[in-house]
């Protein structure tokens, strides 16, 4: 029997759960571990595991796949941030009111693709999927370069929208399937400041590419050529290195790999089944965490949208150059890198998903949305204080992810979750530019206001959800003594309403 040692103790529990006549499973349509446990767990036997050495060699083939495909979503959706102040609204003739819509037509797309890419991505290959994805949108990156007028701009950002929408719901399942729940908030904080990078390279090359003189090509052009490429080529890397899930994951021995889904019981939500289950999408859409969820997700989404959109024309308000604009957009990645790191590690630590969720959209919304909003125009250093202290409302989201993969079980449940989750991210970024309108330039007060209300709103629902979660917990304790447990029902593809053994994290 193979075996691997947790923090203190060696802990012998491959195979443990097949003893029982291994031919007759107590549940019929499991999930795909359930089926490698039962044929393959006595493969390696006698090797031990240790789980802190598997754990670091799982980081590796893993995070830095995850990072990368983030941080290239946000750069090449970030990109036309870049390109307002490299000339690209003057070439293509774009107004105030054109640029705002080209935000919304890319969140538009992201919202109607999410529940086919969650249906594709349950029925096909995982990375092999989110690979292909990156590929297909680092090409429409480098056709963007052709661009020169607002229809061909449309048509790009709808495409750009359609294919990045499978990012996010991809990294969660890839989060969810190799790591327990404790340790999944750490790991997506680890892609999630893809964010924060990405404003700081884009910055960075937005600066550089302003000092190109040519006449062959506009600077703007050239940056989107060169990044569609880099995104091309790292899909290319993702489909050939990383692993669709742990039983298939070649880089590591059959022993690791066994041990790597055994760690997982604890999660209770499984880790992969390619049958699309109906009646876990309705059961989704009735779950109460499933609308607060939302809530709390779309009104945190409208500061993102309208501060990620307007970044740069926010700082030249200010009195800015071009060029300054692009490198005062830096200290704002270096804010939202050390906030998620922050919220994350201890969300983590601490098991306090909601409480960060609260705090850091308190200090991003309320504090930095106010000092934006309310301080006199004289007062350009507050204002800009204002503008970088908003970075951190970006916290919030990987809080929520981490939500949906630690409290929702049954795999079709679970990508219905996050195809919602995105949609109610999509529809705040949709609002979120909206409240930019050319009679509010250039210090664009409402849209500032707008930021305090609605964070507002989304500290209150955290707070009901948090209250949702202790009820629920509180009374499945109390239903203990009425429950048997059920052999391998930790890989039934049970949903977290299902199984009353489930305790939910918050």
């Amino acid at each position: 029997m193979a075996t691997y040692s947790g923090n203190d103790h060696q802990v012998s529990r491959v195979n443990s759960n097949y003893d029982e006549d291994p031919e007759k499973p107590v549940f019929r349509d499991g999930d795909k571990a359930l089926e490698f446990l039962r044929t393959e767990a006595d493969v390696g036997e006698g090797e031990n595991i240790d789980e802190k050495r598997l754990v670091r060699k799982i980081d590796r083939q893993i995070v830095p796949l995850m990072f990368c495909c983030y941080f290239l979503q946000y750069l090449d959706k970030s990109l036309l941030n870049y390109a307002s102040v490299m000339g690209i609204i003057e070439d293509t003739n774009l107004s105030t009111e054109e640029y705002g819509t080209l935000s919304l037509i890319f969140y538009v797309a992201f919202l109607a693709f999410e529940f086919p890419h969650a249906y594709l991505m349950q029925r096909l290959p995982t990375a092999k999927y989110l690979g292909s994805m990156v590929v297909c949108w680092g090409t429409v990156v480098a056709c963007t370069s052709a661009c020169n007028s607002y229809g061909s701009l449309v048509a790009t950002r709808f495409l750009l929208g359609m294919f990045e929408s499978a990012i996010s719901p991809s990294l969660i399942i890839v989060t969810s399937m190799w790591y327990q729940r404790d340790e999944q908030p750490r790991r997506i904080g680890f892609w999630y400041i893809g964010v924060g990078c990405a404003s700081m390279v884009g910055a960075l090359m937005s600066y550089g590419f302003q000092f190109y003189v040519g006449h062959a090509f506009a600077s703007w052009q050239i940056m989107f050529l060169v990044v569609g490429c880099i995104t091309v080529f790292v899909g290319g890397i993702v489909i050939w290195l990383m692993p669709d899930n742990p039983m298939s994951a070649r880089r590591l021995t059959h022993a690791e790999r066994v041990a790597a889904v055994e760690r997982l019981r604890e999660n209770q939500t499984g880790v992969e089944n390619k049958h699309f289950k109906l009646y876990q999408v309705g059961q989704a859409f009735r779950d109460p965490q499933t609308w607060l969820l939302i809530f709390i997700v779309t009104a945190a989404s409208i500061p993102n949208g309208a501060v990620g959109s307007f970044q740069s024309l926010i700082i030249s308000g200010l009195g800015f150059t071009d060029k300054e604009v692009a490198l005062l957009q830096i200290p704002g990645g270096v804010i939202a890198v050390i906030s998620v790191l922050t919220a994350t590690y201890t969300a983590s630590k601490f098991n306090a998903r909601a409480i960060n969720i609260i705090i850091w959209s308190a200090i991003g919304g309320l504090l930095g949305g106010s000092l934006l909003a309310f301080l006199p125009e004289s007062n350009q250093a507050g204002r800009m204080a204002g503008n970088y202290i908003t970075h951190v409302v970006g916290a919030f989201l990987p809080c929520s992810y981490s939500f949906a993969a630690a409290n929702t079980a049954g795999h079709t449940k679970k990508v219905t979750m996050n195809a919602v989750l995105l949609m109610a991210f999509c529809l705040g970024n949709i609002l979120g530019p909206l409240t930019f309108r050319d009679e509010d330039a250039p210090n664009y007060t409402p849209a500032k206001i707008t930021i305090v209300a609605v964070d507002s709103f989304a500290i209150g629902t955290t707070v009901v959800l948090l209250m949702y979660y202790r009820w629920q917990n509180k009374k499945r304790d109390g239903m203990m003594a009425h429950i048997e447990h059920k052999r391998d029902q930790e890989f039934a593809d049970l949903t977290d309403i299902e199984n009353k053994e489930f305790r939910y994290k918050y």
